[in-house]
């Protein structure tokens, strides 16, 4: 078992600060999609995969069920349950890799990506309002800073 951390420094004291603002974010995201799940009669796994695929649909990315296996991390089984719910429920759809015919890639149907944006939209543009007035400079470290915080929290 690890043992307990106690800042010494003052740059350990920031560091502790940073880490209690990055738990309290996390919070506030966990009841914000804790919403969505009550809302639209999913479970976390369920929202989660919805999740993903906005984010995945915003960078032109396709998705395939293998990959939201792995980014879930469930078994195959599993996530062939949880695509059939969300196929069965009207949230997704399965179809045609664009390049490979033999694979499947996962998509969001019309009506679940409005329900997504109806549910977060408002809190999407209070972010994006949060946002604006820090320069360039320092969103490109609060980027870099989140996205390295992300890499460590997935390492197996």
């Amino acid at each position: 078992m690890a043992e307990r951390w106690s800042p010494q420094t003052p740059h350990e004291v920031a560091v502790m600060d940073v880490l209690r603002a990055v738990r309290a974010f996390s919070d506030a995201m966990e009841r914000m999609h804790s919403g969505m799940k009550g809302d639209m009669d999913m479970n976390a796994t369920d929202v989660a995969a919805l999740r993903m695929l906005i984010m995945r649909e915003n960078r032109g990315e396709s998705v395939s069920p293998h990959e939201v296996a792995r980014h879930l991390r469930i078994s195959t089984a599993s996530t062939t349950k949880l695509l059939d719910r969300l196929t069965q429920s009207g949230h997704l759809e399965r179809r045609p890799h664009p390049i490979d015919r033999r694979a499947r890639i996962v998509v969001l149907t019309d009506t679940s990506r409005e329900a997504f944006y109806r549910h977060f939209g408002e809190r999407l543009k209070g972010m994006r309002a949060m946002t604006m007035p820090y320069s360039e400079d320092e969103l490109r470290v609060i980027s870099r800073f989140l996205g390295e915080m992300s890499e460590v929290m997935d390492e197996d």
